[in-house]
């Protein structure tokens, strides 16, 4: 991170939109400081687009008069309920609030607001590293404004309240989730004291939306290192009252001597794995969920030691119904994590074995437009500390993406349709639409993956003549 002067802050927000905030709240009378996100990401030189502004004031009136100076291109939304107010334009947005003091029901998280001064503002907030302020009126333009030396805390990498953790989690318990999602994102750590407060006032969650929830979970899973997160909700109690599918894969059951490993380690290592090749939130969330059939289907075999049969059959019906209880979207993308934990065993499967083209196709037949996504979830799965095993593995990954290159180029299976369709069989066969039109389609389907026939529409129709010739099904016409 890098330590500004006043002055030097003052250089770096002489931008048009700071210049006509200072004019704006100086022709008003009114102290007007930017705060939280925006400094914070300035002094650890992060781009941060969203501006955020408090005013000793009214922060609607602000807004409105600096919307005027901004012009063309203009919106000013004014929320007068919240005492909050949005000016956007092109990509800049800025947001106003009047500095306030707040107080709490303990069954709501939504404050009691009040008219307060900047000091009161800044104790409000959740964290010292949000709660500094940089002045935009003229005189002052530039200075820092730090009274829980938030800056200390940045150079430490450390996350704590700037009073008393308790009052803070206790009246907005989703402080809670933010204060372990902003040490993942900016891999700090949380303060002793802060810790102990989030392991007491966990059950305080229970009055968070499940929405805001999956809304910090999904913050935490496109970090660069998100196990970390997930490590600390653990830690302090909060994963088994949010996610107790999740914390359920912990732990290591011995029987005669043979054990299995963690679950739970080895889903965050593989989590950690695909983060390190991939933004995709929703591959990120296959990959936490790749393996969460496992407590469901873990068996002893006296013979095979322990076994975990079709949990990945058992995980993709699990998939729905946690989307559900999440709020998370139930459309492709739910249907997207399904399907990668379904299929995460097949690519594995097939390089255990001798990788024919057949299994090879089926694979790129199922997976479709995501083979890539899944192949890069089977490799982030090897996690066997036997680095000749591993190594083997991964050889083997190489053939199976070989063999899915040459295949797609060669017979188009991916995503393919019969080259025959059911109109046409019935047509051929003056067939009216029956079950038996759509056994003979898969008829047809089944002979392309198996490489009996190319993926071509006269190699597929005399086919699909001969397989229904085999069921005294002939085409119309055809003289017996």
């Amino acid at each position: 991170m890098k330590i500004y002067s006043d002055r030097e802050l003052a250089e770096k927000l002489d931008s048009r939109v700071f210049r006509l905030l200072s004019e704006t709240a100086d022709q008003m009378g009114l102290e007007c400081y930017v705060v939280g996100g925006y400094v914070r990401d300035l002094f650890l030189e992060r781009p941060s687009k969203d501006i955020d502004v408090v005013v000793v004031g009214s922060g609607l009136e602000i807004a409105k008069a600096f919307g005027k100076k901004l012009g063309k291109g203009t919106s000013v939304s004014l929320f007068r309920n919240f005492g909050t107010a949005q000016v956007k334009q092109g990509s800049l947005e800025v947001e106003f609030v009047g500095a306030r003091k707040e107080s709490y029901h303990r069954e709501s998280r939504n404050p009691i607001v009040e008219d307060g001064t900047l000091e009161d503002d800044q104790n409000r907030r959740d964290f010292t590293i949000n709660a500094m302020a940089i002045c935009l009126n003229g005189p002052r333009f530039g200075e820092l404004v730090d009274p829980f030396n938030g800056i200390q805390d940045l150079q430490d990498g450390l996350i704590r309240t700037p009073l008393d953790p308790d009052i803070t989690f206790s009246d907005d318990p989703l402080r809670m989730m933010r204060c372990i999602r902003f040490a993942t994102q900016l891999n700090f750590f949380i303060e002793d004291q802060t810790f102990s407060s989030l392991e007491k006032n966990r059950e305080r969650i229970s009055i968070i939306s499940k929405e805001r929830i999956a809304e910090e979970l999904n913050k935490i899973l496109l970090s660069p290192i998100p196990s970390k997160g997930f490590i600390d909700l653990d830690r302090c109690g909060l994963l088994q009252l949010i996610f107790p599918e999740l914390a359920s894969l912990q732990g290591v059951e011995t029987i005669k001597g043979r054990g299995h490993k963690d679950v739970f380690l080895h889903t965050l290592t593989v989590l950690d794995n695909v983060a390190s090749k991939s933004g995709y939130l929703w591959l990120r969330w296959a990959a936490l969920l790749h393996d969460i059939g496992k407590p469901r289907t873990k068996r002893w075999d006296p013979q095979h030691g322990w076994t975990f049969y079709s949990h990945n059959i058992v995980g993709s019906h699990m998939v729905p119904q946690i989307f559900r209880t999440m709020k998370l979207p139930s459309n492709e993308k739910m249907k997207y994590v399904q399907k990668m934990v379904d299929l995460h065993m097949r690519p594995i499967n097939i390089v255990d074995d001798i990788v024919t083209d057949s299994a090879v196709r089926r694979l790129l037949f199922d997976a479709g437009d995501d083979i890539e996504d899944l192949m890069l979830l089977c490799e982030s799965d090897i996690t066997s500390r036997n680095e000749q095993k591993k190594q083997h593995l991964l050889d083997n990954f190489k053939v199976v993406r070989e063999k899915l290159k040459d295949l797609e180029e060669r017979d188009r299976v991916r995503n393919f349709q019969p080259p025959v369709d059911g109109t046409e069989i019935m047509q051929v066969f003056n067939l009216p639409p029956t079950k038996e039109v759509g056994e003979l389609k898969a008829l047809i389907k089944e002979a392309i993956l198996d490489g009996i026939i190319p993926n071509e529409h006269d190699a597929a129709l005399e086919y699909v003549k001969q397989k229904a010739a085999e069921r005294g099904i002939y085409p119309s016409g055809t003289a017996l």
